[in-house]
């Protein structure tokens, strides 16, 4: 993405008029909206409470987490000491703070935690921790952001996975927490006529599964994230935003990093691109979306682009 013009107060007056005309009909349904963390993960890792002051400056007032936490699964604290390496900053889970320390700096900025990620060895081994945790933040959903490659390799690996994910959906439950899934580009494209993704909600339990759609991934592997909306309504609780410059897909099936690091060009901010965002936005609102996250994977200017997405959200009725 180009350097683009820093987008102030007047900023939101450039988003495209079918955006604004989109603006009546959700303004009915007038929300708050969110940012994934991840999004701003070095900021944090450099400046944990002025980057969240800037976040609740430019209007965000939902948050959700990434991990590890203190308290995850080992095999993924140690899985994710090799990543911050590669990713040049350490920072996640609760950087540092205890729960209540990390609450607070988030109530004193009038932000709340609706949703936290994790992975899958915590949410097997580690339920109580995470709920524990997920309570007293005052969190409803902790969150799979993806599923192990060698755990969707086949199409019977996701027939396995629909039996796992009700299994955890009702520890989850027990626990007094609900289980969602984030699905990236994968298991969109069909396989013997059959699609992996459809697989997996149809196996999984309503009232124990829920899901997570990322509206830029779901376009990129060949999907319409308004017709995943219509068909599967009240399934997916929670949303993912980004827009897409152009017209783009995925050359292969998305399995895998050389899949998506092809299409990081073509991220921008909402409103800055092509994809029917106020569309998708509304249509997620129809179908029982809760929580509305802006993610930006990269940008190449972050600031620019977490303030363009966030005019966005005012201009269409969001608050």
């Amino acid at each position: 993405m180009n350097r683009r013009t820093f987008l102030g107060a007047a900023g939101a007056a450039t988003i495209s008029a079918a955006a604004i005309s989109a603006a009546p009909s959700l303004a009915a349904g007038k929300r708050r909206f969110g940012i994934q963390l991840w999004s701003v993960a070095k900021m944090l890792s450099e400046d944990f409470e002025g980057t969240i002051a800037m976040l609740a400056g430019l209007g965000y007032r939902e948050l959700e987490t990434y991990g590890p936490y203190t308290f995850s699964d080992p095999r993924q604290i140690e899985g994710w000491k090799k990543t911050a390496e590669m990713l040049g900053f350490s920072g996640s889970g609760f950087f540092g703070l205890s729960t209540a320390q990390i609450k607070a700096v988030f109530a004193k900025h009038g932000l709340i935690v609706p949703s936290m990620h994790t992975d899958l060895f915590t949410l097997q081994t580690r339920m109580g921790e995470l709920a524990e945790a997920a309570q007293a933040l005052g969190a409803t959903y902790v969150t799979l952001p993806s599923l192990p490659a060698e755990q969707r390799a086949t199409f019977d690996d996701y027939k396995r996975a629909g039996d796992l994910f009700n299994k955890i959906g009702e520890d989850a439950k027990r626990h007094g927490v609900r289980f969602a899934y984030h699905n990236h580009g994968y298991g969109l494209a069909p396989v013997n006529g059959k699609v992996p993704l459809d697989t997996l909600l149809d196996a999984t339990d309503p009232m124990s599964v829920f899901f997570e759609m990322d509206t830029y991934w779901t376009t990129a592997g060949g999907a319409d994230p308004k017709d995943y909306l219509a068909r599967y309504k009240g399934r997916y609780r929670m949303m993912h935003l980004k827009d897409m410059k152009g017209q783009h897909r995925f050359s292969g099936d998305g399995s895998g990093p050389s899949d998506w690091i092809s299409m990081f060009p073509f991220l921008t901010y909402l409103g800055d691109g092509s994809l029917d965002m106020a569309g998708i936005i509304a249509a997620a609102q129809d179908s029982g979306v809760e929580h509305f996250f802006v993610e930006q994977d990269r940008a190449d200017d972050l600031k620019v682009a977490i303030t363009g997405s966030a005019n966005y959200m005012k201009t269409i009725g969001f608050e």
